[in-house]
Parts: structure tokens; C-alpha cells; sequence
């Protein structure tokens, strides 16, 4: 993925175990490679182009039909060509709904992961999508019920500066430390306080 090394994965699991020992909740990091794949996307534009180039040709020359459909095809397979590699299939769709499929993977990647299971509903997902540029972080009832509003969105907004300053482990290592502290404040460990969930970075290409 080339954001994150092995060394930057083990600071990344070295911070969510520092922090669970602080707590009875359970933090969980996800990076995703891409929320969708938006295959659809390059197909549509092209055959939407190609439908409409025989049309001048149909009304303005006198070509037979195999020259226009031929000309049809081309202009579907160089456009699909065209706007097939992932960069520019990107650009093809809307950032709102990036954001919307980034945010379902990121309610899938919780539900995945088993925080909606955690014992006292403590459970938080700190996740990521690339492709999209998208970072959230999702925190279960118990948490999040206690937790001022707009307290989760300043905490994802000081980690997209660490990761636009190429700095994404530390991004995650701040991030993981500030919610650790929010889980210790509300959920201080137990007696019997298991670490249910794992402790290492989750990489999904």
C-alpha cells in the first residue's frame, strides 16, 4: 500500500496495547486499500459517449452502418482504456459518494471486527480508506455516549494533517492514544479486564 511499513504496523500495535492497558475498552485500527472498487464507473461514461457518436454521422454523412458502428466501438474500447486505470476512475466519482462507501465500509469493518461486541459496548474503530482519502473513527454506545459532540471529528481532523504531512503512523499513534484516553477517563480497567479484540494494525487491500 506503501503508506505504512512493517516498523510503522508494530509502533501502531505497540500504541493500541499501551493504551488498552489503560482501559477495559478495545480500539481497533483498520486501513483499507479502497472502500469500492467503482468498476461500474468507466463502463458507464464510455458506453454513454459511444451511444451518442453515431448520431452526427447517422445525420450529417452518408457512411455505411458497419463504418459508424465500428467507429462506435472504437470510441467505447479507447475511452474504456482510458479511464479503466484507478487514478482516473477516482475522478469519475463524486467525493460525496466516496465518502458514503467509505463510511459503509467502515460501519462493515466495525461490525467485521466485533466492537459492537465488546463487554460494556466500549468498543472504537479508527479507520481508513486510501483510495478515498478518508478517515473516521466509529465508537460503540457506551463510549460514545459520553463523549462531547464533535470530540471523535477533532481527532480525525489532527490525524488527516499527520497523514497529508506523509507522517500516517504517527497520525495513527496520536489518534490511538487520544482515544485511549477518552476510553481510560469513562472505562478504567477492570479486575477482569481481557483483551478481546486484536492489538495490531488490520491492513485490507
Amino acid at each position: 500500500m506503501g503508506l505504512i511499513t512493517h516498523s510503522d504496523e508494530r509502533r501502531i500495535s505497540a500504541a493500541i496495547a499501551e493504551a488498552e492497558g489503560t482501559t477495559s475498552g478495545e480500539i481497533v485500527c483498520v486501513i483499507a486499500g479502497e472502500s469500492d472498487s467503482y468498476l461500474y464507473a468507466p463502463f458507464m461514461w464510455a458506453a454513454l459517449i459511444a451511444l451518442l457518436i453515431p448520431w452526427p454521422f447517422i445525420y450529417l454523412t452518408w457512411w455505411p452502418v458497419q463504418w459508424i458502428y465500428a467507429l462506435q466501438l472504437a470510441v467505447f474500447l479507447g475511452l474504456l482504456a482510458a479511464l479503466f486505470p484507478k487514478p482516473v476512475r477516482l475522478k469519475l466519482i463524486p467525493k460525496s459518494l466516496q465518502r458514503t462507501r467509505a463510511h459503509r465500509r467502515a460501519v462493515e469493518q466495525f461490525l467485521v471486527q466485533n466492537l459492537h461486541t465488546t463487554e460494556g459496548r466500549t468498543g472504537a474503530l479508527i479507520f481508513m480508506s486510501v483510495a478515498e482519502r478518508y478517515v473516521e473513527i466509529l465508537a460503540d454506545k457506551g463510549i460514545h455516549s459520553k463523549v462531547p459532540p464533535g470530540t471523535w471529528q477533532e481527532i480525525v481532523d489532527r490525524m488527516t494533517q499527520k497523514i497529508a504531512g506523509d507522517r500516517t503512523a504517527e497520525g495513527f499513534v496520536e489518534a490511538i492514544a487520544a482515544v485511549g484516553k477518552l476510553l481510560a477517563e469513562h472505562f478504567p480497567p477492570g479486575s477482569a479486564d481481557p483483551d478481546e479484540l486484536p492489538n495490531h494494525l488490520i491492513v485490507i487491500n
